[in-house]
Formats: C-alpha cells, structure tokens, sequence
C-alpha cells in the first residue's frame, strides 16, 4: 500500500497495531499503584485517549472489577447516559451472558418528562433507568447531571447498581460529581478532575466484558 509519505507504519494489521500499542503503554507507564486486576482498564483506558495522565487517574472501589465481571456474567443491565457510548461498546460480549446495553436519554417519555419538569433529560433518564435495571452497570461518560442523579438516588436508597462507571468529561460539575461517587460505598469506576468522556467510558466497558468472558 502507498500512503505517499515519507513514513511508512510498522503494520497496517489491527491485531498487530493494537498489541503493540499494549506494548508501549507497558512501557512507557511507569510507577502505578494499580492492582493486577485494574491494570487492564487502565490499560485500555490509556489505548483509548493516548492520555496517560487520564490513565493514571482512575479509582476503583475495592470491589469495582468483581462487581462488574460478576453482573455482566449475571446478565444485567447496562445503562449507558449517551447513544455515543451505546454504540462503542461490545455488546456481543454482554448479550452472550444475556444482558444489553440500554440508554433511555432520547426516549419520548424521557422527553416529555424533562420538558415538563424543566430539567435535563440525563437527569429524567436515570429516574428511568433505576426502576428497570437494578444490581446493574452505569456507565456514565458523558453527563454529570446524569452521574449527581444517579448518586442521588443511591443515596436515597431509590438505586442498587451492580457497579457505577462514573468518567464524565466537562468543566461544570464533571469533576465534581466524580468526588462525590468516589465518596459512595458502592462499586464504582471513576477518575479524579475534569478528563473523561464516551470513548473511556466504553474502553472500561469494554476491558470489563473481556474479563469476564475470559472467565
């Protein structure tokens, strides 16, 4: 193949491309404190943003990679805030222990609902969610609104997720909300400042459902 530049790539093969990557984020990470259980989010968090500081970021409640690898492996729900992390994510991994990936943002009652309450539609949307997905994941990359209320009902005992995966990106409320969850007795995922986003969100999800199909 001619790309018609003076560069050439070490490889035009995607297993090739992807395992190297792996091989530079090993070495060029340095000093981490992750366990060899996080390790792999991180990971795939890095190869997704090619942002180690974002990477080096992360926290995991305790039980964070059990909690998630055991409710994909259950069949739960996953409840995404976006389309946008919707479509990222593997979802032959999670449909092959029988659950889905769900987000109710632009459902037509979700709509109404914010309309008339004069409120945003991420907020409507994980009122939503928490009636029909109880002990499962949400993934929550691209709103803190959806995150403050999600934590909000955690904490008015209104929600049980399995595992919150909490990777806002933003400069209003986004650092803070992810502050917040990391302050909740319940497994979450989540990173410290304003970096995060879709594209992290699903390589956590993603990295979560290859660990759990590994077995």
């Amino acid at each position: 193949m001619d790309f018609r530049t003076e560069f050439r790539p070490v490889t035009i093969q995607p297993q090739q491309i992807e395992e190297r990557s792996f091989q530079i984020i090993d070495e060029e990470i340095g000093e981490h404190h992750f366990t060899q259980e996080q390790y792999p989010i991180v990971q795939r968090v890095i190869h997704a943003s090619a942002d180690f500081e974002l990477g080096k970021s992360l926290l995991f409640h305790p039980s964070a990679i059990k909690a998630g690898i055991e409710a994909i492996r259950a069949g739960k729900k996953v409840v995404v805030d976006v389309q946008m992390v919707q479509v990222g994510v593997n979802k032959a991994r999670i449909e092959k222990f029988g659950g889905s990936v769900h987000v109710y943002i632009s459902d037509p009652d979700v709509i109404a609902e914010a309309k008339r309450l004069n409120t945003t539609r991420a907020i409507v949307a994980m009122r939503k969610a928490v009636k029909e997905a109880d002990g499962g994941i949400f993934a929550i990359g691209n709103a803190p609104t959806a995150l403050l209320e999600l934590i909000r009902l955690i904490k008015e005992g209104e929600a049980r997720p399995g595992l919150v995966i909490g990777l806002p990106v933003g400069f209003v409320s986004a650092a803070e909300s992810k502050e917040e969850l990391a302050k909740l007795d319940v497994p979450f995922i989540t990173n410290i400042g304003r970096k995060g986003g879709s594209t992290v969100t699903v390589a956590a999800l993603n990295a979560l459902s290859i660990l759990a199909e590994r077995g």
